[in-house]
């Protein structure tokens, strides 16, 4: 057991060569081939969906909690399906992207196809079990969401992301089905200002993938994976991303001028600290090489760290701003 190894894959994606594979535990393994330090932007939609429910008097503990995992097992077993779609594909031969910033455990031979999908389908039977028990209370629009989940979970990678489709699969999933999703079956109630509300949240996941599929623009186009910063172009794409990253401190003063929310929200607006840096990032195209003080650990991702570093501390500072709000509602209640 390597608690250290642990908290490491929960920050980082650790690149690891055979050997150190080897020595890993079983629960580091799954750590490290989930990527699992990016599963803290699915555990915000839950929370955030939580947060929702205790506001509007509608939390049940129980399902949030078979909701969170039921999110995050989904998306570490998309995790795994992707990189084995992606093997065989052909994908991550020649050196391809995915495989300079973290381990492809197929392609990199540290876990065989089989040994990759026995993860994949434990991962996948504890997100389907914690999902049932909430059919069966939310009736046919549940299924109906678990249904969609399941379908991005299984097609995101092909054909989604290779028409275009990937990054608006990623904003209706990190949005209207997890948060607004969430809250219906937490609530029993749909609300169409929830799901309004949680593409403020969307908007940083979506940005991330963004930045990823710029920062690998060229080695897509090569491999005729037609993602949208491949269809737009690179410039056009580096533009779209800003504009998301300003659209949630506009929907954030919407949300609040309505009356959806409260001006505790405001504290989110802490993070345009982040936003000169972020700018500079996508103002321009990513070096040819890494710069003497940029972090070796993170190359080549360029312009999906600049999106990450801000999705990050505005996904903390937006929950902390609704947990401020509830907060404020049970002194002055």
């Amino acid at each position: 057991m390597n608690v250290n190894m642990w908290i490491k894959a929960l920050q980082v994606i650790p690149r690891l060569d055979k050997d150190e594979w080897d020595r890993l535990d079983i629960i580091s393994r799954w750590l490290v081939s989930t990527r699992s330090a990016v599963l803290i932007m699915t555990f915000i939609s839950a929370a955030i969906a939580g947060l929702l429910a205790i506001r509007d008097g509608g939390f049940v503990w129980w399902r949030w909690l078979l909701l969170a995992i039921g999110l995050v097992f989904a998306h570490a077993t998309n995790n795994l399906l992707n990189d084995l779609t992606d093997y065989r594909r052909g994908v991550d031969t020649d050196n391809y992207y995915r495989t300079q910033y973290g381990p492809q455990p197929v392609q990199q031979g540290l876990l065989s196809e089989r040994g990759l999908l026995r993860y994949a389908a434990v991962t996948g039977i504890i997100a389907l079990a914690a999902g049932i028990p909430l059919v069966v209370q939310g009736g046919w629009l549940a299924l109906g969401l678990l249904l969609a989940g399941v379908f991005f979970v299984f097609f995101y990678t092909w054909p989604l992301k290779y028409i275009g489709m990937g990054e608006v699969a990623v904003i209706l999933v990190w949005g209207p089905l997890m948060i607004g999703g969430g809250y219906y079956v937490i609530t029993g109630v749909w609300d169409w200002n929830v799901a309004l509300f949680s593409l403020v949240y969307a908007l940083g996941p979506t940005m991330v993938i963004f930045g990823k599929h710029i920062d690998k623009l060229e080695a897509d186009r090569a491999k005729k994976i037609h993602t949208l910063p491949v269809l737009i172009g690179e410039k056009a794409a580096r533009i779209t991303a800003i504009v998301m990253m300003v659209l949630q401190y506009l929907l954030v003063i919407y949300l609040i001028v309505t009356g959806f929310v409260s001006p505790w929200m405001l504290v989110v607006f802490i993070s345009l600290f982040t936003i000169p840096r972020v700018i500079r990032m996508f103002s321009k195209p990513k070096p040819a090489e890494r710069p003497a003080d940029y972090g070796e650990t993170v190359w080549p991702l360029w312009f999906s760290a600049g999106a990450f570093y801000h999705t990050r501390i505005f996904g903390s500072l937006f929950v902390a701003g609704m947990i401020l709000e509830l907060i404020f509602k049970a002194i002055f209640a």
